[in-house]
């Protein structure tokens, strides 16, 4: 049994198994009541229809009055409205500034809008996969009434309300082609202006969901020429559409969401949260008075000094309701907004409609499975509904507000025993992989046989904890909480106690203390939004001690290669930090280098110069690397030039062709063969590499010249390359996943990932010269100083140099600052979306999903996957004993390397999950301590989030290359370095230097 890829997948399942308890116990999903409003009382209507067009992500400062003067001073491309309807009809017409709950995505908004509730944080993940909305609506009191509702636009509302739509007034239109800025709003145009030109009036509410705002926002950002062409053709949309408008029909036109200054969203930002909101009637007035000041919010937008009126987005929902005579639906929290019922005792009215609706949701969410998360907010609650009984203005709308708050810190209620399994079993997974780590590293030789002894006992005594847990509730939705959270703590406390993790300094080498420090910085929101430069500093300062090292080295050579190296790896490393994105926190001391510019997603023009020299440099630059060790040979001459660097080069031109088309660079009708163009680059490298690189490597992995000869009578066998002969093919291996990464990567990404792949070689280098280093200090504290000169007596225990959990701390900051190099944080509106558009101009699932997470994550992973280069760098295969020397004992050989060599690669393969489990450890216990920071989800949750989802790209890259990589290189080299009639003589720079 392969007990080192089962010790690497039981760990993977403990992460799991922690990861889910903490998570459901962090992460809550509010709970959707089924109740409907039927109660008939309303105000009086003062519209028959109305025309709900959303144009998406349009940001409070993307709308002004005629003349254009734009709120915000660093924005000038503005939609317009006509003074005829702002100023001398201002009763008519209301502009506000409407704030959008996070998280800013589509799916979550639109189910704001038209049920008046609040979203929670991970709701996030059902952006990409909607599903029907189940509870009270505007769209199931529509129904109910017997309205007739159209659609047009954004196809998200037919994944929420699939039933809802008359047949024949029904036009969506694919959401999430961010390349495309036209169709779908030329599709709402062409089907909305004959509806509004039907003098039948065949709808009683339209909806049109404008996406070109939005996409020019992700392909270019906001300050570029396209959103103003767009916003002009807005502008056109809008003026027709209240030409049509009849005395009987409202206008409500707005953002669902607004956008960041380099176009995307997500987040909770003041530029994400405030969206646009114009409400506009052609007949009836929609105010009379102005009401009490008590009721009126006001807000002041990013960079202005001027207060303009807010409302909570949400509020649009039962002012609609009343203004359509509806009931306001069961679930709603907003508020009416005063300004439209200021007429007669309308106001008192509907603000006591609201306050009751509200009143009864919360009485029925007390009464649910859920009420215990009102406890702590139900004072406060009562003692506003005491008030708002005297009927008055104020009291009433206050009620509301207080309703609000206190619903939104209700849905920041976390369930402390869920977590704290999650976190107890995240820790005795901690504790159990350093009981693995200290028992393979004592164990030596034999670590296979302490496996054997350990591994089974640990999966039977989690299979007994499953099952026990899983029985202690018999049945019940908790059950699979309780079987997991036994499963795990069970196998995991066996490893402890079986083997307790006593550390030990020849396996420690020091204390970690890179790593203390960085889980502990995540107790501290400036630490954790300034991590992209903390990463870095840590990452040169656990080189230091290898290259301080490098002085004392006994030779002149090692001192240079040491020294040298580790200066290479400490510049790769200065360099990828010139690449930045910059969080909003971060501001006014970040400066956006990634992109053109903070409103630009485009690269810089430095990139896009460099983006194919530094393909076909990379190519070169790790082939001289393999040089060194005279690894460039076999499968090596044929891959490096005519797989590897063919697919960097395509990499590079999908992206340049991809700024060429996004600016035009080459004029609007090249749009069709550029995409054709960068579209089949794309399918080129994927194919190319995968499939033809893939099949060489697995079928050829060396990278040696073997010839034969006669000398003096005796057959002698000469290989070159046979010093790295575990460490090449295993870097052609690693190479195949950091092509894909690469071709994910936008152009500045590409030049980090290959300034990351150097640092990661000479990292490599590094290391190499150190053991050779700690092997001489070994072998002259022997007593037989001559055993140096020996490669059988090197192998021996007792002359092995150790694998140490400080030599892979490097490797593993070197992941994280390749993630944030290629332009990611801890945030979502980092997202790249224009990696979903990769292999089609469409979304196609699963592709687009795939290249998107590969974007994200993949240079966690390609370097959590590089771990086993740690073992297997310039690691010679063991001597042949001939069939004398196998009689009688004692003689290190093949077999026996490939033992120590795999071994070493567990060791490696565990050192990188530990390290990034204690980091996912450091953010769930920040989190959870401070789960009532006013920060807990713009820093913490997000944080956790990213751990959550590096922890799995880790895991997923060690077993990839433990399972796939280590076993088909060891296994070829069995093959081919198996017993022969005469030994082999190696040659390379590495055997040389040896001798």
């Amino acid at each position: 049994m392969n007990y080192r890829i089962l010790t690497i997948l039981w760990v993977f399942l403990v992460h799991l198994a922690g990861i889910y308890l903490f998570t459901r116990g962090f992460l809550l999903m509010r709970l959707s009541l089924g109740d409907i409003s039927t109660r008939k009382d309303t105000v009086e209507a003062t519209h028959k229809r109305a025309v709900f067009l959303i144009i998406d992500a349009l940001r409070f400062d993307f709308i002004t009055q005629d003349p254009p003067e734009p709120v915000s001073p660093y924005h000038h491309n503005v939609l317009t409205l006509p003074r005829t309807l702002t100023k001398q009809r201002p009763q008519h017409s209301f502009i506000f500034n409407a704030y959008a709950d996070p998280p800013t995505t589509t799916l979550q908004r639109i189910k704001g809008l038209t049920t008046g509730s609040l979203p929670t944080f991970i709701d996030i993940g059902n952006n990409l996969g909607a599903s029907s909305i189940s509870e009270d609506s505007l769209m199931v009191q529509l129904q109910r009434a017997g309205r007739k509702s159209a659609f047009m636009g954004d196809d998200t509302w037919m994944s929420v309300f699939p039933d809802t739509f008359e047949r024949n007034m029904t036009f969506p239109f694919d959401s999430f082609n961010v390349e495309d800025l036209h169709t779908v709003d030329e599709g709402v145009i062409a089907h909305l202006f004959p509806l509004l030109e039907d003098k039948s009036k065949p709808f009683d509410f339209a909806i049109g969901h404008f996406l070109g705002v939005d996409h020019v926002g992700h392909r270019v950002g906001p300050d570029h020429p396209s959103m103003k062409a767009k916003l002009e053709q807005m502008n056109e949309v809008l003026g027709r559409v209240v030409d049509l408008l009849d005395e009987d029909t409202l206008l409500v036109v707005l953002g669902d969401h607004g956008m960041d200054r380099s176009g995307d969203h997500g987040g909770d930002g003041a530029l994400e949260t405030s969206a646009a909101m114009w409400v506009y009637s052609k007949g009836a007035p929609l105010a009379g008075a102005k009401p009490p000041s008590g009721l009126l919010q006001y807000r002041t937008f990013p960079g202005t000094t001027r207060p303009h009126r807010g409302i909570q987005q949400i509020d649009i929902l039962p002012t609609l309701s009343l203004l359509l005579g509806l009931p306001i639906p069961f679930n709603n929290l907003g508020t009416v907004i005063p300004e439209f019922f200021d007429r007669g005792n309308q106001l008192e009215k509907a603000l006591k409609l609201n306050a009751d609706q509200i009143y009864r949701y919360l009485q029925a969410y007390r009464a649910s499975p859920s009420g215990g998360e009102l406890d702590d907010g139900w004072a406060a609650i009562q003692s506003a509904w005491s008030a708002a009984a005297k009927d008055d203005l104020v009291a009433l709308n206050n009620f509301n507000r207080v309703a609000l708050s206190e619903c939104r810190a209700m849905w920041a209620q976390f369930n402390p025993g869920l977590m704290a399994m999650g976190l107890l079993i995240l820790g005795m997974g901690l504790c159990a992989s350093w009981s693995l780590f200290v028992g393979v590293s004592d164990a030596k030789s034999d670590w296979e046989k302490w496996l054997g002894n350990h591994i089974p006992k640990c999966l039977f005594a989690g299979a007994a904890g499953g099952l026990i847990g899983a029985l202690g509730l018999l049945v019940g939705q908790n059950a699979v909480n309780f079987a997991a959270f036994g499963a795990a703590l069970a196998s995991t406390a066996t490893v402890v106690i079986l083997s307790p993790p006593v550390t030990s300094l020849a396996s420690l080498h020091a204390p970690p203390l890179t790593l203390i420090l960085h889980s502990i910085a995540f107790f501290s929101n400036s630490f954790t939004f300034w991590e992209d430069r903390i990463v870095p500093f840590l990452a040169v300062s656990s080189v230091v001690p290898l290259a301080l090292k490098g002085f004392a080295a006994p030779t002149a050579r090692l001192r240079y290669r040491i020294v040298g190296f580790s200066v290479l790896y400490a510049a790769c490393v200065r360099l990828i930090s010139i690449s930045t994105i910059c969080r909003e926190e971060q501001q006014p001391y970040c400066h956006v280098t990634f992109y053109a510019s903070s409103s630009q997603t485009s690269p810089p023009l430095i990139a896009i110069a460099l983006g194919l020299p530094a393909a076909l440099a990379l190519s070169l630059t790790v082939r001289r690397f393999l040089k060194i060790s005279l690894s460039d040979r076999g499968v090596a001459k044929m891959y490096y030039p005519f797989i590897f660097a063919p697919s960097l080069i395509a990499g590079a031109a999908y992206w340049m062709l991809e700024w060429a088309d996004t600016t035009s660079a080459l004029g609007e009708e090249w749009t069709g063969a550029l995409r054709f163009a960068r579209t089949y680059a794309a399918r080129f490298t994927f194919a190319w590499v995968l499939l033809l690189g893939g099949a060489l490597w697995y079928t050829i992995p060396l990278c040696v010249d073997i010839s034969a000869k006669q000398e003096q009578g005796q057959k002698q066998i000469r290989v070159i390359g046979y010093a790295n002969a575990f460490g090449s093919p295993y870097l052609i291996f690693w190479t195949l996943s950091l092509a894909i990464v690469y071709l994910t990567s936008q152009l500045p990404g590409q030049l980090v990932l290959s300034l990351a792949t150097i640092a990661l070689l000479s990292y490599l280098e590094v290391l190499d010269s150190v053991r050779d280093v700690q092997a001489m200090e070994l072998a002259f504290a022997s007593a037989t100083p001559s055993s140096v000169l020996d490669p059988d007596t090197a192998l021996k225990d007792e002359y092995a140099v150790p694998f140490r959990f400080s030599d892979v701390v490097p490797l593993a900051l070197l992941g994280l600052h390749a993630f944030y190099g290629t332009g990611h944080q801890s945030t979502i509106s980092s997202i790249q979306w224009k990696a979903a558009f990769l292999l089609s101009s469409t979304v196609t699932y699963p592709w687009s999903a795939i290249t998107v997470v590969v974007n994200s994550i993949g240079p966690i992973f390609l370097f959590a996957a590089a771990a086993p280069l740690l073992a297997l760098w310039n690691r010679a295969p063991g001597p042949s004993p001939s069939k004398e020397e196998e009689k009688e004992g004692g003689v290190v050989g093949q077999k026996d390397t490939d033992n120590r060599v795999k071994g070493d690669s567990l060791l490696s393969g565990l050192a990188i999950m530990t390290y990034y489990v204690t980091v996912l450890l450091g953010t769930s216990i920040s989190a959870a301590i401070l789960r009532r920071h006013l920060m807990v989800w713009k820093v913490f949750a997000p944080r956790f989030m990213a751990a959550v989802l590096g922890v799995l790209a880790v895991d997923l890259g060690v077993l990839l290359g433990e399972g796939v990589g280590v076993e088909r290189v060891t296994k070829s080299i069995r093959g081919m370095f198996q017993r022969r009639d005469a030994q082999p003589t190696a040659v390379s720079t590495k055997a040389k230097k040896q001798e």
